[in-house]
C-alpha cells in the first residue's frame, strides 16, 4: 500500500493534536517521509499534506513560468504563502494549528482524506458536502442524454 486512500475522522485532543490514521502513517513510513509540507488547497477548504516531493512538484511548475508574471506571483502566494512545514509527533499525531483551523473550520474533529500521493485535512461536514457535490456532478455528466 503506497497511496493515500479512503477517509477517516478522528477527534482533536485537549492539546490540539489529532492522530493520523494508521493506514496513512503506513504510507508515510513506506515512502520514508519524515518532513511534511502542508498547504491551503486551491479549491476546497482543506489543508493538503504530503512529503517534500509535493512542494517540489509545485516549484517545478513555478520554474516553468516567467518569474515576473502575475501567474507566477499568484502561484507562489498559494504554494509558499499558504504553506507550512509539519511533523508528526512520536505518537503519530499532528498539531491542529490556528493556520489549519482558520482555513478549514476544523474544531473538534478532523476528516483525513486520501488523495493518492498526498492527503487532506477537512472539517467533517465540509468533506461530506464536497464529496456529495462531486458525486452529483459526476452523475449529471455521465447520465445518458434524453
Amino acid at each position: 500500500m503506497n497511496r493515500f486512500l479512503s477517509h477517516a475522522t478522528n477527534r482533536v485532543d485537549a492539546k490540539g493534536r489529532v492522530s493520523v490514521p494508521a493506514p496513512f502513517r503506513s504510507v508515510l513510513q513506506e515512502r520514508q517521509i519524515q518532513e511534511l509540507y502542508g498547504f491551503q488547497d486551491f479549491v476546497f477548504p482543506a489543508i493538503s499534506i504530503g512529503g517534500p516531493e509535493l512542494m517540489e512538484r509545485f516549484e517545478r511548475q513555478l520554474g516553468q513560468l516567467d518569474a515576473f508574471s502575475p501567474e507566477a506571483h499568484q502561484m507562489s502566494l498559494l504554494v509558499h504563502g499558504g504553506g507550512v512545514f509539519m511533523k508528526l509527533d512520536p505518537e503519530g499525531r499532528l498539531m491542529v494549528t490556528d493556520f489549519i483551523r482558520a482555513f478549514t473550520g476544523i474544531t473538534t474533529e478532523v476528516t483525513f482524506v486520501g488523495r493518492a500521493d498526498y492527503f487532506q485535512l477537512w472539517q467533517p461536514r465540509a468533506f461530506q458536502d464536497a464529496q456529495q457535490a462531486a458525486r452529483l456532478a459526476h452523475q449529471r455528466r455521465s447520465a445518458p442524454a434524453t
